[in-house]
């Protein structure tokens, strides 16, 4: 009988994480992220009243009131993981390095998920609702059906941030997969070659359509049937609703350290090595009234 020889790879197949390339798109704090735990923006007030033909005088004098928003910096943490003296030696493939890749990645997409929920408007001026046909719900626990996003959503995007005025240049929108072949679906052959005629993939930008840059990720943002945002994944009901999320660069504030990493090699009592990540992030809208954000939210369909 011939032997029987086993062929082992000298590679592992590794995770599927989402691209977050998106989180470049927003003004950086990282400077801050070691400096303290609170963030402070401030806004400034209301501009002077304008007045033509000043007829009383002298002109009252007034002082302008400015606010401050804050947000704090949370440690986002893996568990530590043990890699044992015995898979350094016996395996085909490098299993630290493809534990420590694996681990950072999940740490920065638990980030980026949390970056999401904090950049996602809750004023209802700032929320709008898709309008097209029915589609099946697809948030984790979602039932029923939802109004489809399509061009005259991304549109009413574009008119709302027109009336806000929020600049031309440095919009962009956050789709989840299935909203962004909804939104494709309904455009023309033509103009979905205008929309992939100025895709900047290497960057992460999918097209442009109504002045958005498109990025896209496995998920975005969701919203309770009440409105609010939720973190997605977290306590999912039926009634949820998949969001789009469409901001300017300077509308939503970015603050992201340099991923730590701890080490413990040639443990004594486990024989391996432990390994554990940490990064400190936080963000927030800018402003405090949300202009230069919307969530185009996946309205209820009978």
């Amino acid at each position: 009988m011939a032997i029987q020889k086993e062929i082992w790879l000298s590679s592992i197949v590794g995770h599927l994480f989402a691209n977050n390339s998106f989180l470049s798109k927003s003004f950086n704090a990282d400077e801050y992220v070691n400096a303290g735990r609170t963030v402070h923006i401030p806004n400034a007030g209301a501009a002077s009243k304008v007045v033509k033909g000043r007829s009383s005088l002298p002109a009252s004098v007034q002082r302008r009131t400015d606010t401050v928003l804050s947000f704090d910096l949370d440690e986002f943490t893996t568990n530590p993981i043990l890699i044992p003296y015995a898979d350094t030696v016996e395996l085909s493939y490098d299993k630290r390095e493809s534990v420590l890749r694996g681990d950072k990645l999940a740490l920065f997409d638990t980030v980026a998920k949390e970056f999401i929920l904090k950049w996602s408007p809750e004023k209802s001026s700032q929320i709008i609702k898709t309008t097209g046909s029915a589609v099946v719900a697809h948030t984790p626990a979602g039932t029923g059906n939802r109004k489809a996003f399509v061009k005259s959503d991304v549109n009413a995007a574009m008119v709302t941030f027109n009336m806000q005025d929020i600049p031309q240049e440095g919009r962009y929108m956050l789709v989840d997969a299935n909203m962004y072949a909804q939104l494709l679906d309904s455009l023309t052959d033509r103009e979905a070659q205008a929309f992939f005629a100025q895709a900047d993939v290497a960057n992460g930008v999918l097209g442009k359509l109504y002045s958005f840059n498109f990025y896209m990720r496995s998920t975005a943002g969701v919203y309770a049937a009440d409105g609010t945002p939720k973190l997605y994944g977290t306590t999912p009901t039926a009634t949820d609703n998949a969001a789009a999320i469409a901001w300017h660069d300077q509308a939503v504030c970015r603050a992201l350290g340099e991923t730590q990493a701890f080490e413990k090699e040639n443990d004594p009592t486990f024989y391996g090595d432990i390994y554990s990540f940490l990064v400190r992030a936080g963000g927030r809208p800018m402003r405090s009234d949300e202009k230069g954000i919307l969530a185009i939210v996946q309205a209820a369909k009978a």
